[in-house]
């Protein structure tokens, strides 16, 4: 079967009876058999995925289908799915079944999308690396010595190894974008507020975004808009309409773009990432448009107040995997304190144990002042700052990672050198704004490189057209210096 970009080539089709839904499942399920070595799927829903396959395809014949039909998409296991497992990458959860279906998983599931099964994460959505799952590592289909990244790896690395044409998974401090772009995919975290998290299991509860990873602009914006909006089951999503992302013009205009310059200058970016982050820029300046470097005071803050907030959310959250009302209970235990103990220090792997416990550190009483509401405050001044710099400018551009893929096992006894993997996107996270990764050529070694757009608040319709428009540039720059 030969390899499609975009839904719309599918449709297209299978609106000519070409291809059907039948076919396209099981040529999922094939290749999800064949390269089963990578361990992005935990779950595959194979007879359930024919039996949705053959329900679309009649009402494709019937004139009735929806929007996603012929959609084969994973999804993340954080999302609750009624009735299938649910497990978080953990064995606290081990045996767990999702008693409801998650708001965007029901949306998708209304516009005739196929779930062919869930999809491993590093446990709890903690993690740069997806090293950090109970189910064991994710290969990169580019190169199985290579870590995807995290916490979404499975769900990147299905869509660049053509396991699911898409997948849905969560963002918390770069979790869709830092993954896409190891895979050389595309990574969308819309704005907070945008996607309800109705049904997303919490890692921390005012970062965690849903979003898509895609092999197109124009299929995560087609994706975000049947996922966003109101949703009366999450006080925190916005009333805002949904714009019709699927139906934007093409770019026009010129932009005015940012980007700081000392990131770009650091010795910590690789060679490869820094050129081709350049050229774009430069690219961009040919084209007329206004890039210019800017300034951020409080960039040295972004990995503190990220990694001081998530972890004091966490600790709250995971508060209730406790072994008593569901998931893993320690048949050790003799009485209840040694039953919260035992069941969740079982339960729990390293490193959400690790961010449990400082969270839990930042948020007591003697520290809860230096640590938890100085980074609150630090917090406000970066969405400060970030706002009069969106005054100035439509785009702030920025690689996605300091370097390529690394190598399995490389930053696990080093947690500062994981983290700064993070450094790029966390910022995204912290003010709520949306970012998208796109594929942004390959290092030396032929590893995938990505480019983080970031926009103003809700302005992911403005982002996804340039982006469509910026990957164009892109494609073309490459061709060019491939032909010279």
């Amino acid at each position: 079967m030969k390899e499609y970009l975009t839904l719309t080539e599918i449709q297209g089709d299978l609106r000519e009876r070409v291809l059907t839904c039948v076919q396209l499942v099981d040529h999922y399920l094939d290749r999800i058999s064949s390269q089963a070595h990578l361990n992005a799927f935990v779950d595959v829903y194979a007879e359930e995925a024919k039996e949705s396959a053959i329900r679309v395809d009649e009402k494709i014949k019937n004139g009735t289908a929806g929007r996603l039909a012929g959609l084969v998409i994973g999804l993340k296991d954080v999302l609750s799915h009624k009735g299938h497992g649910l497990q978080a990458g953990s064995q606290i959860l081990n045996s767990y079944k999702a008693p409801y279906t998650a708001t965007s998983v029901q949306r998708l599931l209304d516009e005739d999308a196929i779930v062919i099964g869930r999809q491993n994460c590093d446990e709890f959505a903690m993690g740069s690396s997806n090293e950090n799952s109970s189910l064991g590592p994710v290969l990169n289909a580019a190169d199985h010595s290579k870590v995807p990244g995290g916490s979404s790896g499975g769900s990147a690395v299905a869509v660049q190894a053509g396991l699911c044409h898409a997948s849905i998974g969560s963002d918390t401090g770069g979790s869709v974008r830092q993954p896409a772009a190891f895979c050389g995919v595309v990574g969308l975290k819309p704005s907070y507020g945008r996607v309800s998290r109705w049904g997303l299991i919490a890692y921390a509860s005012s970062f965690d975004c849903v979003g898509p990873i895609t092999k197109s602009v124009e299929d995560a914006a087609l994706i975000l808009e049947i996922i966003a909006g109101a949703d009366g089951f999450d006080s925190t999503v916005s009333e805002k309409p949904v714009p019709a992302y699927s139906k934007l013009p093409a770019w026009n205009g010129k932009a005015r773009v940012g980007y700081i310059k000392e990131t770009l200058e650091s010795d910590s970016i690789a060679p490869e990432i820094r050129s081709n982050t350049l050229e774009v820029l430069n690219r961009l300046r040919d084209e007329g448009h206004e890039v210019e470097p800017v300034e951020m005071s409080l960039l040295e803050y972004l990995l503190p107040t990220y990694y001081i907030l998530t972890t004091a959310e966490a600790s709250s959250n995971l508060s209730r995997f406790d072994g008593v009302r569901y998931g893993h209970r320690s048949g050790e235990s003799v009485d209840l304190e040694s039953m919260y103990k035992k069941s969740r220090t079982e339960g729990f792997g390293d490193e959400v144990r690790k961010r449990i416990l400082l969270g839990t550190f930042v948020l007591s009483a003697n520290y809860y002042d230096a640590y938890y509401t100085k980074a609150q405050r630090v917090r406000r001044l970066v969405r400060e700052e970030t706002s009069r710099f969106f005054e100035q400018f439509d785009f702030f551009i920025s690689p996605v990672t300091p370097t390529t893929a690394f190598n399995l096992g490389e930053k696990s006894e080093d947690p500062l050198q994981m983290y700064l993997a993070d450094i790029f996107t966390v910022h995204a996270n912290v003010v709520g704004y949306p970012a998208i990764s796109i594929p942004n050529g390959v290092d030396e070694n032929e590893m995938p490189i990505g480019l983080q757009v970031m926009a103003s608040s809700f302005e992911e319709g403005k982002m996804l057209s340039f982006t469509s428009y910026l990957s164009g540039l892109t494609k073309e720059s490459k061709l060019t210096a491939s032909a010279r």
